[in-house]
């Protein structure tokens, strides 16, 4: 493997460690509303940070999914539907992490963020060959 492939990799694999993280605490926590909603966003931020790499797109550090999928649309068609739910994990960065932010989900809600961030894995996972 590449160095540039490796370094993609290991993108996946942080991705697939906060995925894994979220699915573990919905089972075991599901009250820990907000790491799980945390989780599910850092994975979808990481995986598209892999497919910007693998496409030779450069982007700054950030954690706003609009801005990482407006980017990845110069190479690559992006639906309508990702951009929703980008625009619904984007409310989990950072902001929900402190306690003056508090936010509430629903085991639905969080069933679907874990959802999403499958889904953008399984995007990766295609867009990238792996």
């Amino acid at each position: 493997m590449s160095d540039r492939e490796d370094h993609i990799k290991e993108w996946v694999d942080s991705a697939d460690h906060d995925l894994g993280s979220a699915k573990l605490i919905f089972l075991h926590l599901p009250e820990y509303f907000d790491t799980i909603a945390f989780h599910c966003q850092q994975a979808a931020e990481k995986y598209l940070k892999a497919i910007l790499i693998h496409r030779e797109i450069e982007f700054v550090r950030s954690h706003n999914l609009i801005y990482l999928l407006d980017l990845l649309s110069q190479k690559t068609v992006i639906t309508e539907d990702q951009y929703d739910k980008a625009i619904l994990l984007n409310g989990f960065s950072v902001q929900i992490r402190y306690p003056d932010k508090t936010v509430y989900l629903t085991k639905e809600e969080l069933e679907t963020s874990i959802t999403i961030a499958q889904e953008f894995r399984d995007f990766t996972i295609i867009s990238i060959g792996l």
